[in-house]
C-alpha cells in the first residue's frame, strides 16, 4: 500500500498538495475508493480512502488510524557538515531519514569546502524517504550554522563528536552512549574537525567518540552514527 504525506490532517478529510496528489493519480494511478495511507510527519499515520481523484487536489476520507510501530525512545540530531559534492550529502539525508534521525543541523567547519545546501531539495529527499521507509514522523532539516554558533546553541541530553585524531582519547560509540533520551551527533568535514573545534566541542561538553578502526568519508561517517544509536537501542 502506498503512504502519501499530508502535514494538515484533521477530521475525517483530508486533501493533498498538488505534488502529493499528481504522484497519487497521475503517477500510481489511483482511482476512487482506492485505500491509501497517510502520514502527517508529526507521528501520525492514517487509514485513507480516495473520494475525489483530482491530480490537482486529491480528496481523502480518513478512515482510521495506524499504530506507529517505528516509534523511537530517544531523539536523534545528525549534525553534519555540507559536502563539496553535494549530491553525497542528499544521499546521507536519504540514508540517515531511512534508519531513523530527528533532525538534521548541517555545520559549517573550518574546512567546509561548500557553505550552502539547498533546503529545497533536501526537504523533498527527507518527504520521498519518509514515505519509502513507512516513517510517522518528517525529520527536521535546520539551515547551515557555522560549528561556534551550533555548539554553543544546541543542547542534548549526550552530545558526541567523531574525529579521527588517533593520538587524542576517544571512547567508542557503545562506551559512550548510556540510553540517553536525546543525542547530537557531531561529524566533520572532508579533511575532519581542526584541533581547535575539537577542543572548544569538548568545552561545550561534548563526549569525542569514533566510528571504528577505518577512515570513513563524512557521508558513510554520518549513517554509521545513526545506524550505531539504532541498533544500541535494539538491545
Amino acid at each position: 500500500m502506498n503512504i502519501f504525506y499530508a502535514p494538515y490532517v484533521s477530521g475525517e478529510k483530508c486533501i493533498l498538495d498538488e505534488r502529493e496528489s499528481r504522484h497519487c493519480i497521475k503517477v500510481l494511478r489511483h482511482r476512487k475508493s482506492d485505500s491509501i495511507i497517510i502520514s502527517d510527519g508529526k507521528g501520525g499515520l492514517f487509514e485513507a480512502v480516495i473520494e475525489n481523484p483530482d491530480p490537482a487536489a486529491c480528496v481523502v476520507k480518513i478512515t482510521g488510524t495506524m499504530e506507529d510501530k517505528q516509534a523511537r525512545t530517544y531523539y536523534l540530531h545528525l549534525a553534519v557538515s555540507p559536502l563539496k559534492n553535494p549530491e553525497r550529502l542528499e544521499w546521507l539525508i536519504e540514508k540517515c531519514v531511512e534508519i531513523g534521525v530527528d533532525e538534521i543541523t548541517p555545520v559549517i567547519c573550518d574546512k567546509t569546502e561548500k557553505k550552502t545546501v539547498r533546503m529545497d531539495r533536501a526537504e523533498g529527499i527527507i518527504i520521498s524517504a519518509m514515505k519509502q521507509s513507512l516513517k510517522a514522523r518528517k525529520t527536521i532539516i535546520n539551515k547551515p550554522e557555522y560549528f561556534a554558533d551550533f555548539i554553543s546553541s544546541f543542547n542534548a541530553d549526550l552530545k558526541l563528536i567523531a574525529h579521527c585524531y588517533g593520538s587524542n582519547p576517544r571512547k567508542s560509540v557503545r562506551e559512550a552512549y548510556n540510553n540517553e533520551g536525546s543525542i547530537i551527533f557531531l561529524i566533520g568535514p572532508e579533511g575532519d574537525f581542526t584541533l581547535n573545534e575539537i577542543a572548544s566541542a569538548l568545552q561545550e561538553g561534548y563526549i569525542p567518540v569514533h566510528l571504528g578502526s577505518s577512515r570513513l568519508r563524512t557521508e558513510t561517517a554520518g549513517i554509521a552514527a545513526c545506524h550505531s544509536i539504532y541498533l544500541l537501542n535494539q538491545c
